[in-house]
């Protein structure tokens, strides 16, 4: 399964070496590309382009935004989830919006709303979250034990 993160807004430290932890870490076991937008427009824009290209342009897939309002799920969960998604055979694109969060208008064209957790966070430190949460459900759908 590819996943993609499109993120709003540059990584920057020191949220950028734990990203970079993550992502080594994932590599082997459910690579994650990430795809940082400048505002929000362009994070609208490049879901819409995608789903309107005609097959010019990759098919996003499954759209996940990730919000605080969305659905939370405990790490099996979340886990089983992800199964569910690597089954079908789409592509994942999970969107985490920049500090006011995710646009309306591009949080309704997501196939879901998923949420890490009940507390608000920055939106960088929510990328790194969302990493480390992938890498967990790696081990768990691996029936490894999670140690790092």
């Amino acid at each position: 399964m590819k996943i993609e993160l499109i993120a709003v807004g540059k990584i920057k430290p020191p949220f950028a070496d734990a990203e970079a932890h993550y992502l080594k870490l994932l590599k082997p076991l459910m690579p994650v590309e990430v795809t940082e937008m400048k505002d929000d427009d362009a994070l609208g824009r490049k879901i819409i382009s995608a789903r309107m290209s005609g097959g010019s342009q990759p098919d996003p897939g499954t759209v996940v935004a990730l919000e605080a309002e969305g659905r939370d799920m405990k790490s099996e969960r979340w886990a089983e989830w992800l199964d569910q998604r690597r089954h079908e055979g789409r592509r994942l694109t999970l969107l985490i919006g920049g500090p006011e969060g995710i646009p309306g208008d591009v949080s309704g064209m997501a196939d879901h709303r998923l949420s890490l957790g009940p507390q608000t966070m920055a939106h960088q430190l929510a990328r790194v979250v969302l990493l480390e949460q992938l890498f967990r459900a790696s081990k768990i759908l691996a029936g490894q034990k999670y140690h790092l």
